[in-house]
C-alpha cells in the first residue's frame, strides 16, 4: 500500500502546473515535481535556501536585472501570511530559453505559525507574448495615425509655401532675363538659389505628408547604397569610414531618387551623432518577402523614449553648431519609406549607437539605375493666348508678367468659375490654360471637367504646390495634356507650355 507521502508526490507529478514546497523561514527545499523542472530546465536545489534563489535558478525581472531576493514569492509569502501572486519572473534557462512565470505562493500553517510555502508556477510565455504584440499593435496604429495627422498638417504648410516661393522665383527669373549688369544677375540667381533650397524643404515636408507618388520601377538597394556611399565619403565627412555588407538579391519597386534620399538622410543622421568621427557601417540582405537595409552608427544611440518622436517633422535632438539639423531628416525617411509601402525600425546597434533598419517589399524585376534629370536651360518664348487659373494672386500675377514678356499674351483668373467663364467669353481664342489643382469653389478637376465640356480638346497644362500624386493622376487621367510641380520658374513654366502646345498641334 502506497502511503501518504508517495500519494502526495504521484498527484504532485501528474499536474500541468509546476509545483515546488520548501520549509519556513529560511526556505530549505522539500520537493518539487516535473512540471517545475519543465520551467526551470533543472529540478529543485536541495543546496539552495531562502535569501540565494535566484542566481542559482536564473530567475530575472522583465528588464533583464537579478530578481531581488527580498521581493521572491517565497519572502512575500512569509511576510504577508497568505497567498500572494507574482508575475513578472522570467527564467533565463541554460538552454537560452526565456520562460515567463506567474507564481502563486501560499502559506501552510500550523497552531498559527507558517511551516511551509506551497509555490505553483505557471508558463505565461505565451500570453506575455500576445499582451506584447497586442501593445505593439495598438502602438503602431496610434503611431500611424499621428503621423497622418502630422502629414496632412505638414502638407498644407509646403503646398501654401510652394505657392509663396512660385511667386518669388518667376519674379526673380524674369528679372534675370532682362537684367544686363553681372553683379545685379548673379544676385538674383543666389535669389534663386535660396528658393530651390526652400523647394528642397518643402519637398520633403510634402514626401513625409506622403502627397508625392512614386515613379516606380524595379530599383537595386545595394546600387542606391553604393551610390550615396561614393557621394557621402568623398564629398560630405572624409572623418567617417563607411563599411557596408550588401547581401540582397533582389530588387525593390520604386523611386530610385527617393530612395537614395532615404539612405543619404540616415548616413547624415549617423554623422551627426558622432561629431568626433567614427564608422557608419551599411548592409542589405533578403528576408522573407522584404529587403532590409540596415544603418549602424557608433554614436551615443537614440534613447527607448524617443524612439517614436523621432519621425516627427522639426523634432530633433541635435543642438547647435554648423550642422543643426531641420528635424526633417528622420521624417522624411519615414514619408518615403510609408508611400514605398514599406517599414522603419530604430534599434541599439550592436556596439552601441544606434541602428536604423528599413524594410520594403522585395520583387524580382530586373532593376534598373538612376534617373536622367532635365537640365536647366533658357526660357523658351511663345506666343498664343494663355489663362492662367490659379487662386493665388501673386503667384498668378507674376505668371501673367512672365508669360508676357515671353512672347505670349496671358490673362488670370483667380478661381475655377472664374477660369470657365473667361473660356465661354474668349472661346477657341484662348491656345492653353495653365490650370491650379487646389482651389476654392471649382477645384482643378470641377474646372478641368466644365472647361472640357465648352472646348473637348482644350490644351491644358496642370500645376500644384503639391508633387505629383493620385489626385493629380486621377487628373491627368481625364485628358490633360501635361503637369508641373510648383513652384517653377520662367525657364520651367516656358518649356512646359511649349511642350504641351507642341502635343496639342
Amino acid at each position: 500500500m502506497l502511503s501518504d507521502e508517495e500519494i502526495i508526490a504521484q498527484i504532485g507529478e501528474g499536474l500541468p502546473v509546476g509545483v515546488w514546497v520548501a520549509r519556513a523561514p529560511h526556505g530549505e527545499f522539500v520537493y518539487a515535481n516535473e512540471t517545475f523542472r519543465q520551467i526551470m530546465g533543472l529540478p529543485g536545489l536541495a543546496e539552495v535556501a531562502r535569501g540565494e534563489y535566484a542566481e542559482p535558478y536564473r530567475i530575472y525581472d522583465r528588464g533583464g536585472a537579478l530578481y531581488p531576493e527580498s521581493s521572491m514569492p517565497f519572502v512575500r509569502a512569509l511576510e504577508a501570511r497568505e497567498t500572494v501572486m507574482v508575475d513578472d519572473i522570467v527564467i533565463h534557462r541554460r538552454d537560452g530559453a526565456r520562460v515567463n512565470v506567474r507564481a502563486y505562493a501560499r502559506p501552510v500553517f500550523e497552531e498559527g505559525e507558517i511551516t511551509h510555502v506551497v509555490i505553483a508556477f505557471f508558463d505565461i510565455t505565451r500570453e506575455v507574448e500576445a499582451e506584447a504584440a497586442r501593445a505593439e499593435s495598438e502602438a503602431r496604429l496610434h503611431q500611424a495615425e499621428r503621423m497622418q495627422s502630422l502629414g496632412t498638417l505638414a502638407g498644407g504648410i509646403a503646398h501654401d509655401v510652394n505657392n509663396l516661393l512660385g511667386a518669388i522665383s518667376l519674379i526673380a527669373s524674369s528679372l534675370a532675363m532682362d537684367e544686363a549688369d553681372e553683379e545685379r544677375r548673379a544676385d538674383l540667381d543666389k535669389i534663386e538659389e535660396v528658393v530651390q533650397t526652400a523647394t528642397d524643404l518643402a519637398r520633403s515636408l510634402l514626401t513625409f505628408a506622403g502627397r508625392g507618388k512614386n515613379l516606380a520601377a524595379p530599383v537595386s538597394l545595394n546600387d542606391v547604397v553604393r551610390s550615396v556611399e561614393r557621394i557621402f565619403v568623398h564629398g560630405i565627412d572624409k572623418r567617417i569610414q563607411v563599411t557596408n555588407e550588401l547581401r540582397a538579391s533582389r530588387g525593390v519597386m520604386g523611386d530610385y531618387v527617393r530612395l537614395e534620399q532615404v539612405v543619404m538622410n540616415l548616413f547624415l543622421n549617423a554623422r551627426d551623432a558622432m561629431p568626433e568621427g567614427g564608422r557608419i557601417r551599411v548592409s542589405t540582405r533578403d528576408e522573407g518577402p522584404e529587403v532590409v537595409v540596415e544603418v549602424e552608427d557608433e554614436g551615443a544611440g537614440i534613447p527607448r523614449a524617443l524612439r517614436r518622436r523621432v519621425f516627427d517633422p522639426f523634432f530633433t535632438t541635435k543642438q547647435g553648431g554648423p550642422r543643426t539639423s531641420t528635424g526633417l531628416g528622420l521624417a522624411t525617411v519615414y514619408g518615403i519609406v510609408d508611400s514605398h509601402q514599406g517599414a522603419v525600425e530604430i534599434a541599439d546597434a550592436p556596439g552601441g549607437g544606434a541602428l536604423v533598419r528599413v524594410r520594403l517589399p522585395a520583387c524580382d524585376q530586373p532593376v534598373v539605375l538612376g534617373d536622367a534629370r532635365e537640365p536647366e536651360s533658357a526660357p523658351v518664348r511663345g506666343e498664343g493666348l494663355v489663362l492662367v487659373v490659379d487662386d493665388e494672386a501673386m503667384l498668378r500675377r507674376a505668371a501673367v508678367d512672365v508669360l508676357t514678356s515671353l512672347g505670349y499674351r496671358a490673362i488670370g483668373a483667380s478661381n475655377g468659375l472664374e477660369g470657365v467663364e473667361i473660356l465661354k467669353e474668349k472661346g477657341e481664342e484662348i491656345d492653353v490654360v495653365l490650370l491650379d489643382m487646389s482651389m476654392p469653389g471649382l477645384d482643378g478637376e470641377q474646372t478641368y471637367r466644365a472647361m472640357r465640356e465648352l472646348r473637348p480638346n482644350l490644351p491644358v497644362l496642370l500645376t500644384t504646390g503639391y508633387a505629383l500624386n493620385e489626385a493629380a493622376q486621377a487628373i491627368l487621367d481625364l485628358g490633360v495634356r501635361g503637369f508641373i510641380e510648383k513652384p517653377w520658374n520662367a525657364s520651367r513654366i516656358s518649356r512646359a507650355l511649349a511642350r504641351v502646345l507642341e502635343d496639342s498641334r
